[in-house]
């Protein structure tokens, strides 16, 4: 039975991405042994699409920063929306290469993608991350008519780090010590819309919310990110979490989180819906009741779908705050 304002997946289309419901945990942990195409270390773009690889949004030619383009192949005589897809992995694994569930929504929607890499914590501390990913952004905007994209019509999608990441980019526009020298200058970094799947939003109010994570550990994750243990490094840790920089100009946005997450807990997204919904922003809060930190379904998928053609396409939507189902 049609719902009206869900999307309908093609049949052939769902059975090809299908697998990835049961694969994203493994992809958020930089362990690529789910792909599209079978064993390998990246996905394959799917049936009418293409992949233009490897581009160097940085001017440094550091692998890391580079991103990697899905276009249709089919011409349009109108420039294409773009997703952009930020990776997770904690901010010290994963790729630009994890990919799959970027290419089903573009796929589904008929949208240009770009999956963006950036400098691991092993290599850079933190603001370079966001300093990656706003250069990458820049460039895809300077580049847009090369691929036949439209610059004003971009929505944003990230996991874990990368839900960080997105986030970040969606409240942060013109805060001068998040913006970086790195790539091409002046561009304007608007964008239409965030998808955010489980990122932290708040670093200053994590420690105690029940995350398995200690930060005050040298072995984890955001302890690596700053450099040190978050309880001397407070000020960074404010002005890389999103909720800090949230203004009522800023663009709608939909969290997804599982209500048992032990990495980032749900106190992370009610927090953030909440900032958000007092400025004003459009915010929509989708939970899976036991979740874990990531989980995929067709009633996620058809949800999240629903948000991009909404905002990307000025289609329909019925979003609604609440559980989606997952099992």
């Amino acid at each position: 039975m049609r719902v009206p304002g869900r999307p309908e997946f093609d049949p052939e289309t769902l059975a090809m991405f299908r697998p990835l419901f049961h694969c994203l945990p493994l992809l958020l942990l930089g362990l690529n042994a789910c792909t599209l195409s079978g064993a390998g270390d990246r996905v394959e773009p799917p049936e009418g699409y293409i992949a233009v690889r490897d581009l160097d949004y940085a001017g440094r030619d550091n692998p890391r920063q580079k991103l990697d383009l899905y276009l249709p192949e089919k011409p349009s005589d109108k420039p294409r929306p773009l997703i952009i897809y930020i990776h997770g992995g904690g901010w010290e694994g994963g790729g630009k290469e994890d990919a799959g569930a970027l290419l089903l929504f573009a796929k589904q929607g008929g949208y240009a993608a770009a999956s963006i890499g950036y400098r691991l914590t092993d290599e850079a501390r933190w603001p370079a991350q966001i300093h990656d990913v706003k250069a990458a952004l820049r460039w895809l905007k300077a580049h847009a008519k090369d691929h036949g994209i439209d610059p004003g019509k971009v929505a944003l999608f990230g996991i874990s780090a990368g839900g960080h990441l997105v986030s970040l980019l969606g409240t942060s526009q013109g805060v001068k010590e998040l913006e970086g020298d790195v790539g091409v200058p002046g561009e304007s970094l608007k964008i239409r819309c965030v998808a955010n799947f489980c990122g932290p939003a708040n670093f200053l109010t994590f420690p105690g919310q029940g995350s398995v994570i200690d930060p005050e550990k040298p072995d984890a994750a955001i302890y690596k990110l700053f450099g040190g243990p978050l309880s001397r490094h407070q000020a960074e840790a404010k002005a890389a979490s999103p909720v800090s920089h949230v203004s009522g100009d800023d663009p709608p946005f939909l969290h997804i989180h599982g209500t048992a997450d032990r990495l980032v807990p749900l106190a992370q997204a009610l927090e953030f819906d909440a900032v958000l919904d007092k400025a004003g922003v459009e915010s929509t809060l989708l939970t899976g009741e036991g979740a874990p930190h990531v989980f995929f379904s067709e009633d996620l998928t058809a949800k999240m779908q629903a948000f991009f053609d909404k905002h990307l396409q000025g289609r329909r939507a019925d979003l609604r705050q609440g559980p989606v189902l997952w099992q």
